[in-house]
This record gives structure tokens, sequence and C-alpha cells, in this order.
């Protein structure tokens, strides 16, 4: 059977990364991908070690001439963010990804391709697949559950590590390196609900939010991209104004790091009330289309009648609900005064479900400064609790604060200019890396971030460059030789 990836150069790293996008490996579903690359050092005849989180630890010694120079880890995490098309069928937990060439990309079929952040772990196999390369000794770090909260590096056995200079691959702009990240954590809110029977000569609606752009809650927040649960929460807040609406079923989003795409509503209005809420709904429709005609070209509203019945909240649960979509910060709070352009701060409510006992929001919450931090999950607690809801924080990450002096920044700058003839771009970045734990364990740790161009990560529009993924991966082997001159 002829592989898709076959004809691509350097041929180890996308040989790679087709095997590993055979291997299902969503967060949380990482021990069969942990145990692969366990009997992958072995064949190498490379130390390994395997942790309980299934963090794996691999090293490579250094080659001739190299035996004095400081160790190097590569970093980089196992696990993907999975999303599809609402019409692709496809089991994350039992079917690896497939693979398309696109011109000069890869991309999926329906689904995220997880270049986030198997590129990494492909580069990373490369490098100690190849007994021609020159480098120092290499320790390959490979973590598990980054995009739930960083479980994996948070469980970190820094005593497995001898390395104090780190180049971690997780980021998706070549040309860029990575010195500074924003520090998070994950709030749930969680307003208790009961239903009753829904009200007579009244009609169940369907309202769906489709076909929006989408994109990481922390690298494309910037792009003031729409938030399909918070478009669901406008129009309901507008229909409520003049017409009374009972709440039988909300259903947005899956994961809190993810700009939700699409949400769906279903609710009640009485029958005499539905030449009121159709106008309604077409001026909010203009209105959502005006606002987002650049990010979101395709955004689309899709309001239908249904014929099933349904139990419903309460007027007072329903209007808490819509409340709490209302009234929760979301989206950019600050810009940093240090960084033109850097988002500082920002909230993403990436989860709203209805569930039998509970409407549950879950929002990503980021921030360079930690007090900031802070202070908006203080926010989302008193508003919460004002609306007799309960909330709980959990997958807290600290920052990667910005090195005034970092030898490995300078050397990998240097590199660049000789290789591509024009300078990086240093740069801080607003979503979370796992540097920042890596920091906290390592005290003093020199570490820079970069990696190829990869497009629309955490949507199934995700595709990554193959030129770009080529030359990324020359710049990291010509790095690895020139660790002579750190």
């Amino acid at each position: 059977m002829s592989r898709i990836l076959e004809n691509l150069q350097p041929e180890k790293v996308f040989y790679y990364f087709e095997e590993i996008s055979k291997i299902p490996r969503g967060s949380g579903n990482e021990k069969e991908i942990s145990d692969y690359m366990v009997q992958f050092a072995k064949s190498l005849n490379l130390e390994v070690k395997q942790d309980e989180a299934n963090n794996i630890y691999i090293r490579k010694p250094a080659t001739p001439g190299y035996e004095d120079v400081p160790t190097v880890i590569l970093q980089g995490h196992m696990d993907m963010v999975c999303e599809k098309n609402k019409n692709t069928e496809h089991d994350f937990e039992k079917e690896g990804i497939k693979l398309i060439v696109d011109g000069d990309f890869i991309r999926a079929d329906g689904t995220t391709l997880g270049a986030d952040n198997g590129v990494a772990i492909a580069y990373q196999m490369a490098v100690l697949a190849d007994d021609t390369l020159e480098h120092p000794a290499i320790e390959v770090l490979m973590t598990t559950a980054e995009e739930t909260g960083m479980d994996g590096v948070a469980n970190l056995h820094p005593e497995y590590l001898q390395g104090k200079v780190l180049l971690n691959l997780d980021t998706d702009i070549e040309g860029e390196f990575l010195v500074s990240c924003a520090g998070g954590a994950k709030a749930h809110v969680e307003l208790p609900v009961s239903y009753e029977k829904a009200p007579e000569a009244h009609t169940l609606y369907s309202l769906a939010i489709k076909g929006l752009t989408g994109g990481h809650s922390g690298a494309d927040i910037h792009k003031e991209r729409a938030n399909a649960n918070i478009l669901v929460g406008r129009m309901l807040d507008r229909i409520r104004c003049e017409i009374p609406l009972y709440i039988a079923r909300f259903a947005g989003g899956s994961k809190d790091n993810v700009i939700t795409r699409e949400a769906e509503v279903s609710f009640y209005v009485s029958n005499a009330q539905k030449e009121a809420l159709e106008k309604t709904i077409d001026e909010m429709t203009i209105a959502f289309k005006t606002e987002y005609a650049k990010q979101d070209p395709g955004l689309e509203v899709i309001f239908t009648t249904l014929q099933e019945e349904m139990e419903v909240l309460s007027l007072e649960n329903t209007a808490k609900a819509i409340d709490l979509l209302m009234l929760l910060p979301h989206g950019i709070t600050a810009y940093s005064m240090q960084i033109e352009g850097l988002v500082e701060s920002s909230l993403n409510i990436g989860v709203a479900q209805l569930e039998k006992e509970r409407f549950h929001l879950v929002l990503a919450v980021r921030s360079s400064v930690p007090t900031k931090k802070e202070n908006m999950l203080r926010k989302i607690k008193l508003v919460s609790e004002a609306l007799g809801a309960k909330a709980t924080v959990n997958g807290d990450y600290p920052a990667w604060v910005y090195a005034p002096n970092s030898r490995i920044r300078e050397l990998a700058s240097e590199v660049f200019e000789n290789m591509y003839h024009k300078q990086p771009k240093i740069e801080a970045i607003h979503a979370g890396l796992e540097c920042g734990f890596i920091l906290e364990k390592i005290p003093g740790i020199d570490m820079i971030a970069f990696g190829p161009n990869a497009y629309d990560i955490h949507s199934p529009e995700e595709r990554a460059s193959i030129s770009s993924m080529a030359r990324v991966y020359e710049y990291l082997v010509n790095l690895l030789k020139e660790m002579k001159n750190y």
C-alpha cells in the first residue's frame, strides 16, 4: 500500500508524521502513542523512560566532537485537539487521521490534522533516527495532555533530564521565535437547573449558529473572530427582551481552548409570537453578518421549527442561563503595555452545554500577568455566584516569563540569519506553552520555541505547509550542529 506522503522530503520527517497520524492520540488518549514511542526508542537502542503521565524521555548520545557541548532538550507534545465538521464521520478514539496532500499543504479529511503538535514529534523522531547528523547529547521530551490543561508537563520528572537548553517545537509561524507566553487556567461554571413541562400553545424552535472560522483561543483571539456560544447568547437575550422564551436544549463547543464554531439552542415561544420572533432573528442575523463580515464570512444562522416535545427550563432558569452568557467576561480584556499588539489578558467561553442537572460553561482564562489572571477568575466567581451558579478552577499553568539574557536566543538568531538572510521575529505569545511549567521545574533553563507554518489549528481547516516543514527541519539540524558555539 502506497504512502500518502512518500514522495515528500526530508523523507524521515514525513514518514514519521504519517506513522503517528495512524495512531489515535487525542488528549487523554495517549497511552498507545506513548507506548509506540517506547518501542521506537528501544528499536534504536536509545535510553528511554516513560512516567505515570505517559510522558516520554529519550536520550541520544552526542556525536564525536560534541561530547562537551551542553545537552539540548527537544520538546513537543503527543496529544492533539480532536475537532471535526458536523457532517464528518470519524471516531477519534479508534481511528487515525486521514491525510490529504493539497498543493503545498497537508490537511485532514474533515478533521483536525494534528500538526499541533505532530510536527514536533516527527522532527524529534527524525533527529533520533538519523545517524548522519552532528549534534550534542539530545534529550527528547514528549509530553501528554497539553491541549487539556498541560497535565503531562505538570507531572514532569525533572530528574529524568540533564539538559539546561531547550528547543520547544510547538509554534506555527516560520521565522518567529517565541520567548515568552501567557499563563492560564480553566474555569468551570455550573448553574443548577431543573426541568418542567413545556407550556401550552407554545412551539419548539431550533436556532443554530454555524460556519464560523473558529480557531485557537490564545493564538487567534486577537483576530476578533465570532464565538458561537456568545452569538447564541446575544440572540436569546434580544429575543427575551420582547418575547418570553423557555430553553429546552443548548449545545455549544467541546473544548475551552477552541473558539466555538457552532452552537445550537432549542426553545419554546408562544404560538402568537412567531412573526415577532422571526423578525427579531432576521434583524440579529443581519447584525451578526455585518459585525463579522471579514472575520467570519461563512457565518450562518439556521432557524427551524421542531415537531418533537421536550421539557424546558423555567423562566427563571432560562433567564439565568442567558445572563451567564451575557455577563461572564469574554474576549480580550487587555493588551500588553510592553509588547505592542500582544494580547495580555483574555477569556474564551469555549463550552456551553445544557445537561440533565446543570448548565455547564467552561472558559479558557489567559494572562501574562498572574495578578490579572487571578482578577479575571475572581470576576467569573462573583458573576456566577450572583446568578446562583458555582465556579471552580483547574488546569492552572504558569507563564513563561521573558529572560533578558539568553544565549540560545542569540545563537538561534545567528543561525537563522545565516540560513534565511534576514532576522527572525522575536515574539511573545498569548497562548500557553509548556515552557512555563518547564521553567518552574528547571529554574534557569535557557529556552526558545519555533516551528513551521501551520494554519487554523484546532479546527478542521488545520493545514501544515510542506515546504515550511522541510525548511524548519533543516534549520533545526543546522542549529544542533552549531551548538558548538553555545
